[in-house]
Parts: structure tokens; C-alpha cells; sequence
């Protein structure tokens, strides 16, 4: 991950409750709970980005191919 910064922020006592239980359970600190949780957040945002990009370029693909099937018929009449 790299470097690292101090942060204050304010959070719902019953997350802070959770973070510490996590933190106790698997013996690391706050920071590292909230780290790992911010990181995995972060893994599943940008898969999300991904597959939503991808499903643009399929649906593009399509009405490419759409298209051209389209012309194909347009030029070659035979083919249809």
C-alpha cells in the first residue's frame, strides 16, 4: 500500500464497537481494521467500475456488428 497519513475522523459508536472487536479477534490495530476494510472496498468498487465498463464496450460491440451486418446486406443482397 505505501505510505500512510494520519486521519481524525468521526464514525457511529456501534462501527467503532465492530472495528474493535475485529481488531481484538484478529490482534491488529484500528487503523489496520479500517484499512483492510477501505482496501477491500476499494477492490470491489473498481471491479464494479470494470464490469460496467465492459458491458458498455459489449452493448457497443453489438450495435457495431448490428451495423455492419446491416451494410453486408445492403452491398452483398445475395448473402441475405
Amino acid at each position: 500500500m505505501g505510505r500512510t497519513a494520519k486521519l481524525t475522523i468521526s464514525l457511529p459508536v456501534e462501527l467503532i464497537s465492530f472495528a474493535d472487536q475485529i481488531a481484538k479477534e484478529k490482534r491488529i490495530s484500528r487503523s489496520k481494521v479500517l484499512s483492510f476494510c477501505l482496501q477491500e472496498l476499494a477492490e470491489r468498487y473498481r471491479a464494479a467500475k470494470m464490469a460496467e465498463g465492459y458491458n458498455v464496450i459489449a452493448k457497443e460491440q453489438k450495435q457495431f456488428a448490428a451495423m455492419v451486418s446491416e451494410i453486408e446486406h445492403e452491398v452483398l443482397p445475395e448473402l441475405k
